[in-house]
């Protein structure tokens, strides 16, 4: 999915297409409108062979060409760019319930996106927090799931998200921690690693120092990690959020299950901002996409890195054929 076409979305998908890289990981389809890969080839400065075709069923996977399943349903010439754009907000998430839709119906195996905004998914009508609520609203998921960070050292997971951070401290329990490492570990059996070592980050400064600065380690977070590792899971915590990168980096953790929002994301785009990619984690069906945003101060001017989007595809590939065997 070629990702809000107000951003830079069309341009790493063109550049991504352009190359024949992308064709090792999978059988790549892309769904969307064609005059929005027309600009993204535009913007990347680049040429990209595409045949259109009338559903996923009706590809010939033997042709050189990049199949396209043309929605005709974003015309870029009526929407501005580099700004929060309603229009484009609403149909990038009528793009990507068209595809939810086919996923579900098991005619894709997965899904990977070029950049959203958040923003203007909510102004378009699509009225969650973020896109992974969006998602297991689309797919009727219930329990727990949650946004997975993955860089080339180690993979982040969360007990809370997208929520203010006074609120996010309330909803620090031993259900919400014991579902984070749960997911973190089925997660990253599903990527390849057979015995994952998950470490378990405290929440206050210096892991609480034995209760002076907070007992919510003592109280919430040791208990519940120990709880875990009685079934069988390789976890560590709580650890001190001013070392557990440290370790990570290392190469002592697999996975890291964050209490909050930053607490993890400032670390992982320090280290991998280009690299990066976000991971829909505990779905039925498989979304990543790169962990960067639209980044609207550089669109059009042919300098977007496709990096991480080709990371996305790659993971999304691994995921996905994961689950079919």
């Amino acid at each position: 999915m070629l990702g809000d076409m107000t951003g830079i979305g069309p341009e790493i998908s063109a550049k991504l297409l352009a190359g024949d890289k992308f064709k090792s990981a999978a059988r790549v389809a892309v769904i969307g409108d064609a005059r929005v890969l027309e600009l993204g080839c535009k913007d990347a400065r680049v040429n990209v062979k595409w045949k259109t075709y009338p559903g996923v069923e009706a590809i010939d996977w033997t042709r050189d060409e990049v199949p396209l399943i043309d929605l005709g349903n974003i015309d870029p010439a009526v929407i501005k760019r580099r700004e929060v754009s309603a229009a484009s907000g609403k149909l990038a998430g009528e793009t990507l319930k068209t595809m939810i839709d086919l996923a579900l119906e098991g005619r894709l195996d997965g899904i990977c996106f070029a950049p959203l905004n958040k923003a203007a998914l909510h102004r378009g009508g699509w009225k969650y927090h973020d896109e992974h609520q969006m998602f297991a609203a689309l797919t009727r998921h219930a329990g727990f799931f949650g946004e997975m960070n993955v860089i080339e050292q180690f993979s982040t997971f969360r007990v809370t998200s997208h929520v203010a951070l006074r609120e996010a401290i309330n909803l620090i329990t031993p259900e919400r921690i014991t579902a984070a490492i749960g997911l973190a570990d089925a997660t990253l059996r599903a990527t390849g690693i057979e015995r994952p070592r998950i470490a378990v980050a405290a929440l206050n400064p210096h892991g609480g120092e034995s209760g002076l600065f907070g007992d919510e380690e003592i109280r919430i977070i040791k208990p519940t990690v120990e709880r875990a590792r009685t079934t069988g899971i390789n976890c560590s915590g709580p650890v001190p959020s001013d070392a557990i990168f440290l370790k990570a980096l290392k190469g002592e953790y697999d996975g890291v299950v964050m209490m909050y929002h930053d607490q993890g994301q400032i670390a992982t785009k320090l280290l991998g901002f280009n690299q990066g990619v976000t991971v829909t984690a505990g779905l039925k069906t498989v979304f990543t996409t790169p962990a960067h945003g639209t980044a609207f101060d550089i669109v059009g001017e042919g300098r977007a890195d496709p990096g991480a989007l080709e990371h996305a595809l790659r993971i999304a590939a691994k995921m996905a054929a994961a689950r079919l065997h």
